[in-house]
């Protein structure tokens, strides 16, 4: 007897970007794939320190039931940062520390999107959110990414048609890499405020900047802010799963309700950890670092592009995060290209699954982060010859 499974699944999929990296657990093959922080960067032994001292000291509080809200010490060490660096006067009661920023999103589903529901996401998407999302069986309607923000007279279409939500990366956006301008965030948060649409705002990169200035989030020009997402996946390790959104007041409230539905709380084992690392060591030392590796790797991968690819291959060139995004000309398939490049052993993500509407055919998304500089060179090199014999 086959299962009975709810409607809403017919409509959600498998993560793209999971099955294509089943397809390279070769060691042999070079992968530009996966929106993976590189392993070198990750402070295994302060890690291993702090677990040490909270093992030694609080390990049978820590290893006990906690409050959904999240670590009290974590949330004010969020806070104070929010303050230094973004100079957003955010409380620690504003923030629920949740099991990785992907938990917010389906948090966020949960409170907020009914079947049928309109939510606008950018033209092309991060993946992830467009999965999340999902599951609760909204309309996706898209907003197309021009080289500093959103179409904004799109944008404003898609608020005057009913959009409930406008979810967005603004900064290293995945998987595009492109960033809004002051003047395109200024005009979000005046087109959110007008319309009266909840703004995600989801800024798992933006410490991640190696070239230009650090711009203020679209939350702090709002007279009526959204939500704010953040994470330490991408600056200090993914394995902890451990992020937070930015919420107040009634909001927040309901949100809680639905993580305390979901999986009570957070890891209060990796919660202390996270902590008691980010208090004994200097954080902005280690970001520094990963920048500056980041930044060499992104250079690398637009000069062997520059050098690799044929005429003809448009690709972006960010100013910080992990990803460079490629369009081939007209009526060429990425997933055709996919097959070529493999048997070359180079991958990366075909950029159709980007697209809630099914377009992007032409595109692709490659992940300068993960791979080092020697392996960019020859991957690079591989990816152009297959871009080359495709076109011919």
């Amino acid at each position: 007897m086959s299962d009975k499974y709810a409607s809403r699944m017919s409509s959600v999929h498998r993560s793209f970007i999971r099955e294509i990296l089943k397809v390279t657990a070769d060691p042999s093959i070079i992968s530009f794939a996966g929106g993976l922080p590189n392993p070198r960067m990750f402070p295994v032994e302060p890690m291993e320190a702090a677990a040490r001292e909270v093992l030694g000291t609080s390990g049978r509080v820590s290893m006990q039931y906690s409050q959904t809200e999240g670590d009290v010490e974590l949330r004010k060490f969020i806070s104070k940062r929010y303050l230094e660096k973004k100079n957003l006067n955010i409380s620690p009661d504003e923030l629920l520390i949740t099991t990785g920023s992907q938990q917010c999103l389906d948090l966020i589903g949960k409170v907020y999107l009914d079947k049928g529901d309109k939510i606008a996401i950018e033209s092309p998407g991060y993946l992830g959110a467009i999965q999340a999302f999902s599951i609760f069986e909204p309309q996706f309607v898209s907003v197309s990414l021009e080289s500093d923000g959103p179409n904004l007279e799109e944008l404003e279409q898609r608020f005057k048609d009913g959009a409930k939500i406008f979810y967005a990366v603004p900064n290293f956006q995945n998987p595009s890499g492109l960033s809004y301008s002051r003047e395109k965030r200024k005009a979000v948060a005046e087109l959110l405020d007008k319309y009266n649409v909840l703004f995600v705002e989801d800024d798992p990169y933006g410490e991640l900047r190696f070239m230009g200035e650090d711009l203020p989030t679209v939350y702090s020009f709002q007279k009526k802010p959204g939500i704010l997402l953040g994470s330490f996946s991408k600056i200090a390790a993914p394995g902890f799963r451990i992020g937070w959104l930015v919420a107040g007041g009634e909001r927040r409230d309901k949100l809680v309700i639905a993580k305390q539905a979901s999986d009570l709380h957070t890891s209060t084992v990796a919660q202390a950890i996270m902590r008691t690392y980010m208090l004994e060591n200097d954080i902005d030392d280690h970001i520094a670092l990963i920048r500056e590796t980041y930044g060499k790797h992104r250079d690398i991968m637009v000069e062997m592009i520059d050098r690799y690819f044929p005429d003809g291959v448009e690709t972006t060139r960010p100013e910080g995060g992990m990803f460079l995004w490629s369009t081939l000309p007209e009526g060429c398939s990425s997933m055709d290209l996919f097959d070529k490049a493999i048997a070359k052993k180079v991958a990366f993500v075909p950029g159709k699954p980007f697209y809630a509407d099914g377009s992007g055919e032409n595109t692709l998304r490659l992940n300068f982060s993960n791979a080092d500089p020697d392996r960019i060179e020859e991957g690079i090199k591989r990816l152009g010859e297959s871009i080359r014999e495709f076109l011919d």
